[in-house]
């Protein structure tokens, strides 16, 4: 079993479901301050897609022999500028959770289990340790992100907005 496909499918699969949440609201009630540290929902919701890019993006030179990861790390989209989105902005948001999504399900598809124990260089925790196996940053990015879109469901929670992104769907196995 590759876990990380699942993950990468579950996160595929929350993104998506927050997006279509966030759609269907107003412009002003996306992009009003929340009180987060990434202010608004679709502040929240570019972090998430921003983070995907940057921990895939770590990834490049450790896979540097799996043809088909690179291809896939190197499919990541260019995000939005900073800053409150406009509609165009929004609009395009789409694809680029689309496209950064897709670019995570393809790079842990091609995924073997000595690719998942390679070393990454980091340098967070003051330099120890000064790399971790691969697997787990992909633990900290489900991690991560789960946590922002928990952020996204606190706020919709308070504005009475339905949603449930949280469970695995056990097609993802």
């Amino acid at each position: 079993m590759n876990e990380a496909l699942m993950y990468a499918k579950y996160n595929q699969a929350g993104n998506k479901a927050v997006y279509a949440i966030l759609d269907g609201m107003s412009h002003d009630e996306r992009e009003k301050d929340r009180g987060s540290y990434y202010g608004s929902l679709s502040g929240l919701l570019r972090h998430v897609i921003g983070a995907t890019s940057f921990f895939l993006g770590m990834f490049r030179t450790p896979l540097s022999g799996n043809a088909a990861a690179l291809k896939a790390i190197d499919s990541l989209p260019s995000m939005p500028p900073e800053g409150a989105l406009n509609e165009a902005h929004w609009k395009g948001l789409a694809g680029t959770l689309e496209t950064a999504d897709a670019a995570y399900v393809a790079m842990a598809k091609s995924l073997s289990g000595a690719d998942l124990l390679l070393p990454v260089k980091i340098d967070w925790y003051g330099g120890n340790p000064a790399e971790v196996p691969l697997f787990f940053l992909l633990s900290q990015l489900v991690a991560h992100n789960i946590h922002h879109r928990g952020q996204i469901s606190q706020v919709l929670d308070s504005l009475k907005i339905d949603n449930d992104f949280s469970g695995i769907d056990a097609a993802f196995l």
